[in-house]
């Protein structure tokens, strides 16, 4: 690989607190011939100041500080921001952990991905079957990769990984993505589909300090924030649900005399009029932010089908069993719950532009 190519592709280092690996990360990314190196100080204590006046020393780093700890999310989003002002005329970011944990080689293997693929978002992939990772770290992966999968959409072998190729197209768009600090990270990767971004994995060594002792990742606090999307959503569904079953109660009580035994669809329909615009409201505003004008058309197509579906479900099963209506309810609903959800994330609130983002195997 010529010395241009190592020019057309800048790293990003985003750096808390770092200790001498971070010296010595630099110190082989230059022998490799990376010549344009973006270190972010987000905001470390004193005594990594010399760390700093050594790499500000270099004439291939530059070093931005965060006066305050900003978070990670912040740091890279500080250094995209430079890269897009001052070098255009790269294809994009190599963002890099500072602790020692991505090997040059992996880099490099990373950079030739994004090369040879310009407008892809390269990730370097780690192995966790291995016996040696660290159980917060394969334990965290495992179940961040399957909660993606079910509310991403897609298939990716490491979602938490921070060795990441980012074409400069992509660049621009991250800018705007929400997140201060690990979160940030898996936004970035929701982002995927609606930008449609393909994703391409490079498989790169997991390494492992200390038993990871110097990540700065919280497995509680950083978690919550991870998954507030989903969790946001959780709890949107679960007023609603809370909502349906009380308006239904209600209604079954002062139908089941009236107009027996019909009483369920009714009490169903009238229940779920109401805690669909609730739901509506909050998923469209709060949950996925959408814009879309078309969303409460497709909105309320599903919520009929739905609300079709769980009364003459509800209303078979009742039949069957001939009491606990309410029971049977919740079961039914429960089912059309996680229905709903990809319906929903997949085509009433899908984001535009762009189609379905792609998962692509790299060599």
């Amino acid at each position: 690989m010529n010395n241009a190519a190592h020019k057309n592709v800048t790293i990003l280092i985003p750096a808390y607190n770092p200790d001498n690996r971070l010296l010595q990360l630099v110190k082989d990314l230059i022998q490799a011939r990376f010549s344009r190196i973006i270190i972010v100080n987000d905001g470390s204590n004193q005594e990594c100041n010399d760390i700093f006046k050594i790499l500000s020393s270099y004439k291939e780093c530059l070093v931005i500080k965060h006066a305050i700890n900003l978070g990670k999310g912040r740091a890279l989003k500080t250094g995209f921001n430079y890269f897009l002002n001052h070098a255009s005329d790269s294809i994009g970011v190599i963002t890099v952990d500072a602790d020692g944990q991505h090997a040059v080689e992996d880099i490099i293997k990373v950079r030739t991905q994004l090369l040879k693929q310009p407008k892809n978002l390269v990730l370097g992939v780690r192995d966790f079957s291995a016996t040696n990772i660290p159980f917060r770290s394969k334990f965290g992966n495992i179940l961040t990769r399957k909660i993606f999968t079910f509310a991403g959409g897609l298939k990716i072998t490491d979602t938490q990984t921070g060795l990441r190729g980012i074409p400069v197209h992509f660049l621009r768009q991250l800018m705007n993505v929400s997140g201060e600090r690990f979160e940030y990270e898996l936004n970035m990767l929701l982002k995927c589909k609606p930008y449609n971004i393909r994703i391409s994995e490079v498989n790169i060594q997991t390494i492992y300090i200390e038993d990871n002792k110097s990540s700065h990742f919280n497995p509680i606090v950083d978690s919550i924030k991870i998954y507030s999307v989903f969790l946001t959503y959780t709890l949107s569904s679960i007023l609603s649900f809370g909502l349906d079953i009380l308006l239904f109660t209600i209604l079954s009580l002062a139908l089941k005399d009236v107009i027996p035994p019909y009483f369920i669809i009714f009490a169903t329909i009238g229940a779920r009029l109401v805690s669909s615009l609730f739901n509506y409201m909050v998923n469209k505003h709060i949950v996925f932010k959408s814009t879309s004008k078309s969303a409460v058309v497709q909105y309320y197509f599903l919520s009929v089908c739905q609300m079709f579906l769980s009364s003459f479900g509800v209303y078979l099963l009742y039949l069957l069993f001939g009491n606990g209506e309410v029971l049977i309810k919740i079961f039914v609903d429960s089912i059309l719950f996680l229905m709903s959800f990809y319906i929903q994330r997949a085509w009433v609130f899908k984001e535009k532009p762009g189609s379905n983002g792609e998962v692509l195997i790299g060599d």
